[in-house]
């Protein structure tokens, strides 16, 4: 069962509600993820609402085409995507969630993305990336 957070974009005209699991947190090496830098966490596509900025939110794919990244076309803030290894989940942007940071984790899994699950049949890790605070 995932923890109910509220969410928004920096400048505030994308808002939703989702269902993470906090548990989840990760990254990925893809060649997105590598740019973005976002720590994700998943949240079941019937856990994730969207309550303001339909209108602003733009869908970015790649690739395959498979996973659907949303961003606010305003502020440029990515808050979610469609999980391309699991259709039935999104990766929500951690930074998006109201009250949370990247920095809220000490150690982040971070899962390989170049050689992604759904080409060769298995999730591997890459590494772990480490927070300490001074």
């Amino acid at each position: 069962m995932g923890e109910l957070k509220q969410g928004a974009c920096h400048c505030g005209a994308v808002r939703f509600e989702a269902e993470v699991d906090l548990g989840s947190a990760r990254r990925c090496d893809c060649s997105l993820c590598r740019m973005r830098g976002a720590v994700a966490v998943s949240a079941p596509l019937e856990g994730f609402t969207l309550l303001a900025g339909e209108d602003a939110l733009r869908l970015y794919q790649f690739n395959t085409g498979t996973a659907k990244h949303y961003f606010c076309g305003t502020c440029g803030i990515y808050t979610h995507h469609q999980r391309r290894s699991n259709p039935d989940q999104y990766g929500v942007n951690v930074a998006s969630l109201d009250g949370m940071s990247p920095f809220d984790f000490a150690e982040i899994e971070v899962l390989n993305g170049r050689a992604h699950p759904a080409d060769t049949g298995v999730n591997r890790r890459s590494g772990v990336l480490r927070y300490t605070p001074d």
